[in-house]
């Protein structure tokens, strides 16, 4: 059986991840969110190598024991614990974790891997923490999406601070070029 792959990730209500700058201090943190009950189920986290700076020194807020980090870029040291995968291993090494044993897969960003992630129909969920903010420009959640994805809600939560988390599954991919002709 798959394992999911669950895309967790703050949202501004005008869909961007980060402000203009990369920042993300408008991400609220003055409650759980959930995110205890996420855990529980979840025992690896995929990010980007970008995104993976941004949190580097601050692994154990990630209290799950694989890391994949995605990049051509970097190398990881012996005491660290985070495995590196490139472009040129991606399908065999994704392939491979995906059909293992074990929780769920956090997809945590950035944009880009979300992306290749989404275009390649690894995606099983969207968990998204919609904040009650208007950014007005940054880096926005989805790039690159050629094709319409049809999603299935299947929770959602308002919070008292005004955030929002839905959580959808994506339906069925089909190609309607592949249909037969009647």
């Amino acid at each position: 059986m798959r394992r999911n792959v669950i895309m967790n990730v703050a949202v501004s209500l005008d869909g961007f991840i980060e402000g203009p700058n990369g920042e993300y201090d408008w991400c609220f943190n003055d409650q759980d969110y959930g995110m205890e009950a996420f855990y529980a189920n979840t025992d690896t986290l995929f990010i980007g190598r970008k995104s993976f700076e941004i949190i580097r020194n601050d692994l154990d807020m990630f209290p799950v024991p694989n890391i994949y980090v995605f990049s051509d870029s970097l190398e990881p040291e012996e005491n660290e614990k985070f495995k590196v995968i490139s472009r040129d291993d991606f399908d065999a090494k994704v392939d491979a974790i995906l059909n293992a044993e074990g929780g769920d897969i956090w997809l945590f960003g950035g944009a880009e891997l979300i992306s290749i992630f989404m275009q390649k129909r690894l995606v099983s969920e969207l968990l998204m923490a919609i904040h009650p903010i208007v950014l007005g420009e940054g880096k926005a959640l989805f790039q690159e999406i050629k094709s319409r994805v049809q999603l299935n809600l299947l929770d959602s939560k308002a919070y008292d601070s005004g955030l929002l988390q839905v959580r959808y599954e994506l339906k069925p991919w089909f190609n309607p070029e592949t249909l037969p002709l009647l």
